[in-house]
């Protein structure tokens, strides 16, 4: 897949707010990297976090989802 760092994202791109409520200052903005299969960034919607972001494989964010739901003793 090569480093996903390297892919061009625009600053732009649609993303996906996953939010647990109350959310007063934002949470988790998720989008795919267009043009890139299976590749996604996670952001920080908070002015802290603004312009900052981690991307990952889809099945790294699986191995990270599966393992946070066991970990949380949550059900998908």
């Amino acid at each position: 897949m090569g480093n996903l760092y390297e892919l061009p994202v625009a600053g732009d791109v649609t993303t996906t707010n996953f939010c647990g409520c109350p959310c007063t200052e934002g949470c988790v903005d998720f989008a795919e990297i267009p043009g890139a299969a299976d590749s996604f960034i996670v952001r920080d919607s908070k002015p802290e976090g603004a312009r900052k972001e981690l991307r990952y494989t889809g099945s790294e964010l699986d191995d990270f989802a599966l393992g946070w739901v066991k970990r949380r003793g949550l059900t998908a």
